[in-house]
């Protein structure tokens, strides 16, 4: 795992890592979200990929967004043709996210790609990608850490926490998650 850390202009506790610049467009995304999309039935899913476009995600082929799915920073999204981002999914988008061809996030999963480093007073903020491999299925409520990277066709198991890399076609569950077969 490869962090990132970002370190507020005058390191001091509580600084923001991020620009006014960027504060302003997170919030202007905010915005759009609620107001363009959060209410849209599922057949309206071009239109939310349409602002996802306009907030520099990464959008190839058509992936599906569900109305009610939450992306904290859009231009750190890439989602590949039929990934999918179920009801409620939180890409919590610190960090890059790229979902491959055919991922399915499920309902109420996170995806975390920020945290801090806590061996430093200020706590900066770190920041690793994570990748959902090729028709990989992550379970509704699982937590994806950080850096983590789960392989083509794998499957992370409902309520599962992924703290390490998940190998392609592996099945894990539990907290921590825990290889079950491969």
């Amino acid at each position: 795992m490869s962090l990132h850390t970002h370190q507020a202009s005058a390191e001091q506790f509580g600084a923001s890592p991020w620009t006014f610049r960027q504060r302003i467009k997170m919030l202007m995304w905010d915005y759009v979200w609620m107001l363009f999309c959060q209410w849209t039935p599922k057949p309206l899913n071009a239109w939310r990929l349409f602002w996802l476009r306009a907030f520099g995600a990464k959008i190839l082929g058509r992936p599906f967004v569900h109305q009610r799915a939450r992306i904290a920073v859009p231009w750190n999204l890439t989602l590949h043709h039929l990934a999918c981002l179920g009801d409620r999914a939180n890409a919590y988008t610190l960090g890059e996210i790229e979902l491959l061809e055919g991922a399915t996030v499920a309902q109420e999963a996170y995806l975390c790609t920020g945290t801090h480093q806590f061996d430093h007073p200020a706590l900066p903020l770190q920041t690793a990608k994570i990748t959902i491999g090729a028709g990989a299925f992550v379970g509704a409520r699982a937590f994806i850490m950080p850096g983590v990277t789960i392989g083509a066709k794998a499957i992370v198991g409902a309520c599962s926490v992924a703290t390490r890399d998940v190998a392609p076609g592996a099945l894990v569950a539990g907290n921590p998650a825990r290889l079950l077969r491969s």
